[in-house]
């Protein structure tokens, strides 16, 4: 999911891009004169820097938008961790004490670590 949504300004890019290349070859082989390419050349290199910010901005906010949530998924995926923490030591903290508390109880250690036996 994270992948697809840090690839957007990528293709916001690529899609600029490629309409200024269009534009120009369009520019190119359009049947006008060679006055009016000119000026119209001239028109839409005046737009360029404004294009260019806008182009900034959005590379910006989404770049904006991809941190927070990152950072958003970051402090759940920590909250789950640490309460998965918490109850494995709480569970290992039970068997210990039934262990300790019931003498029929097997001692498992001796399965999971061949030292033990």
């Amino acid at each position: 999911m994270t992948e697809n949504r840090s690839g957007s300004g990528s293709f916001i890019g690529g899609v600029i891009l490629g309409a200024a290349a269009g534009a120009v070859m369009g520019l190119l082989l359009a049947p006008r004169s060679g006055r009016e390419t000119r000026q119209f050349l001239k028109k839409s290199a005046d737009a360029l820097p404004e294009l260019a910010e806008d182009l900034s901005t959005t590379v910006q906010l989404q770049a904006d938008r991809l941190s927070e949530t990152a950072l958003r998924n970051w402090d759940g995926t920590l909250v789950r961790l640490k309460q998965a923490i918490a109850a494995g030591i709480e569970a290992s903290q039970r068997d210990r004490q039934l262990t300790q508390s019931d003498p029929r109880t097997p001692d498992t250690r001796s399965v999971r670590d061949p030292s033990l036996r």
